[in-house]
């Protein structure tokens, strides 16, 4: 772990500090916030410009020993107005997050799915682990935040393997295309059925949207609708690469349902459900409400009622991931939250209810600087702890039984 100096902690409201006692979490955690340095990860061939991107940001990079590609410097500095973010040599992502990412060991060739995608960062990383193979699906319930993701993807040079779902992480149910697309230029025309029937053909994605597409988006902006998904929706396809499994496939091809036995032969080897939490954990997160009022932030995380339908909600998230991976694949489950409501009972509850499920030791996570759960085999990251923002860590498999 990384020296730090110690600084004053974070004013917390009463409110917050009976949130913690009544979950068990020790105040002192938060001692650490003012510390906790910034992150950034290097995107891999751009070693040689260590120095270059140290003159530019006029900052010293320290290296991250724990994690590869990893650095971090002092939390006031900004790199948004650097050339190098500009550039996509480096972005912004916490350690405990690239952990996270670390955990599902991804190898070259696997298919995986980020199932809880927004705002980005670790879909970019899983990517560049990736290289020129495999494939990684997005999803995520929000458009306008998925749309970022794809301007991310853009950015950093990263989209050919990817394509990008507005779905409800709790029902999606695409498989990934493991057949690789041949030819740019196969299949280019509608094709026709014996009955007659039509079906789109996916040519290569423009980042210039069709003129119906652009036209029913502003229909749907005049009558207000909402930019989350509805559950009666289907999978809302906004972006593809063109080494994604989506050109020249027939978009009924790209929808079909699949039957669970081939779910478990040609499902997802790598999955991520980084679920939606309460983000008591995240250091900026819980900053931010100095500015917003702690009465928001009493609404937001501290409310009972909320936690409770985000632990349903987080079970429902987690069950669908397993269910997309195929058998002997891995799935991490994380959140932001340092609550075991959100983390170990979510995961107990899991197992009781999938028997195929079993909790797998996480070894790259040897030398890193966190504790372990209350549960065998899961981590957790905290700012006192790790000098990183909060986060739980576990690993699952799928046996064939």
């Amino acid at each position: 772990m990384m020296d730090v100096e110690e600084t004053p902690s974070l004013p917390l409201p009463d409110a917050f500090l009976n949130f913690l006692n009544q979950h068990g979490l020790d105040p002192s955690i938060y001692t650490a916030t003012d510390s906790v340095p910034r992150y950034i990860r290097l995107k891999p061939g751009y070693s040689d410009c260590l120095e270059e991107i140290e003159t530019d940001i006029r900052c010293k990079l320290e290296r991250v020993c724990w994690l590869p590609n990893f650095y971090h410097l002092p939390p006031d500095v900004r790199i948004a107005s650097s050339k190098a973010y500009q550039e996509g040599k480096i972005y912004g992502i916490d350690a405990a997050s690239g952990a996270a990412v670390s955990a599902l060991d991804i190898s070259v060739g696997d298919h995986v799915l980020d199932l809880c995608a927004a705002p980005g960062a670790k879909l970019c990383m899983m990517l560049d682990i990736l290289g020129s193979s495999g494939s990684v699906t997005g999803v995520d319930i929000a458009k306008h935040r998925l749309a970022a993701c794809r301007t991310m993807l853009q950015k950093y040079g990263l989209g050919d393997h990817c394509r990008l779902f507005v779905a409800d992480g709790t029902s999606f149910s695409l498989l990934p295309v493991r057949v690789h697309s041949g030819s740019l230029l196969q299949n280019e025309n509608v094709d026709e059925f014996a009955s007659g029937e039509k079906s789109e053909v996916y040519r290569e994605w423009k980042s210039r949207r069709p003129w119906k597409e652009r036209k029913k988006e502003a229909i749907a902006k005049e009558k207000g609708v909402s930019k989350l998904f509805s559950p009666t929706q289907e999978p809302e396809l906004i972006f593809y690469g063109r080494f994604s499994g989506v050109v020249g496939t027939r978009k009924n091809e790209l929808y079909q349902k699949k039957p669970i036995s081939e779910v478990l032969q040609l499902g997802y080897d790598k999955v991520l459900v980084d679920a939606e939490c309460t983000h008591d954990g995240s250091i900026k997160h819980v900053q931010k409400f100095e500015q917003w009022g702690w009465t928001t932030f009493q609404r937001r995380v501290l409310d009972a009622e909320r936690t409770d339908d985000l632990t349903v909600l987080q079970l429902q998230l987690l069950t669908n991931g397993f269910k997309l991976l195929r058998v002997g694949g891995a799935l991490v489950y994380s959140t932001c939250s340092l609550t075991f409501a959100q983390n170990e009972d979510v995961v107990e509850q899991f197992l009781s209810e999938n028997t195929s499920a079993e909790l797998l030791e996480i070894t790259a996570a040897e030398n890193w600087p966190c504790k372990s759960g209350r549960i065998q085999k899961t981590l957790r990251f905290d700012p006192l702890t790790s000098c990183t923002s909060g986060l739980f860590v576990a690993k699952f498999t799928k046996l064939a039984i």
